[in-house]
């Protein structure tokens, strides 16, 4: 049958996969760095993903193609939801050594079952490193300005209030939330604003992430939060890479499920570390 579907032009793909993101059915997969339609049948042509494209990449073009099939459409996604990434929406098991696709094309092994050794049991508490500790700040004034001197750089306090700082790792029921003004900033932003400390992390609570790289639905982790706390602003601090929309697109879609009016703010760092949007 003729009808409307997704076309993807390779050549103007970044491989960004915020579109794989932003298809609710599935229909688009990272392969070999580039988007793809999965399968015709998944793809119900309504373009959910073209405002997600930074690149212009995806249109919608009206060609012969299978029907929409839902219930295809469903069992995929159950399939997914239950780690089956693989499946082609019939439920059909993989094998344990099935490739799962990364959102953003990475490739990793399918989760399986292994025996757990006495020699390397894990600690009761898990990692040491994720205990949720409110590191002791005063509050900052608002900073002076300062006179160089070629002899005696100037002293320079860290402003993270908390740990840990990863979002995968912050607990949602820690404390230092409650009341907090938010700072969710995207890991290269401290490498590439250099005072990020004094004019972003100053008096706010800082979770900090990679949709690139991170395994993680940040949006379900930051709703929680925000359902669990009264939040009083949320900053974002993105690259302006595209990748970097990830980390807008969760923050939206969590407000959204949160249903609270909490003031947000983007502010997009360039790479070479000036302030371009704010």
């Amino acid at each position: 049958m003729k009808r409307k579907i997704v076309t993807i032009n390779e050549e103007k793909c970044n491989g960004c996969g915020l579109c794989v993101t932003a298809c609710h059915e599935g229909a688009l997969q990272l392969v070999n760095g580039k988007a793809k339609l999965v399968s015709d049948s998944y793809c119900d042509g309504l373009g959910d993903c073209l405002p997600e494209c930074p690149t212009g990449a995806i249109t919608i073009e009206e060609r012969e193609a299978a029907p929409y099939d839902e219930e295809a459409v469903k069992a995929r996604m159950q399939a997914r939801a239950q780690g089956n990434t693989t499946g082609h929406g019939h439920g059909t098991a993989q094998p344990q050594t099935a490739k799962l696709m990364h959102p953003y094309g990475q490739q990793e092994q399918a989760p399986r079952k292994e025996t757990a050794s006495p020699k390397a049991a894990p600690l009761p508490c898990g990692c040491p490193g994720t205990e949720a500790k409110t590191l002791a700040r005063k509050a900052a004034p608002a900073p002076v300005p300062h006179v160089p001197s070629p002899d005696t750089p100037p002293a320079r306090e860290s402003q993270l209030r908390q740990w840990p700082c990863q979002i995968k790792l912050v607990p949602v029921n820690a404390p230092y939330l409650e009341n907090a003004h938010l700072l969710i900033a995207a890991d290269c932003t401290a490498y590439a604003y250099a005072n990020i400390h004094q004019d972003f992390m100053r008096n706010k609570i800082t979770l900090i992430g990679c949709p690139k790289l991170d395994d993680a639905d940040y949006a379900e982790k930051l709703a929680a939060i925000l359902e669990a706390h009264a939040i009083k602003s949320i900053t974002i601090l993105r690259m302006e890479v595209p990748c970097c929309g990830g980390l807008v697109n969760a923050v939206k879609a969590a407000l959204l499920k949160s249903g609270k009016l909490i003031p947000w703010r983007v502010v997009t760092i360039s790479t070479d570390g000036t302030i371009l949007e704010d």
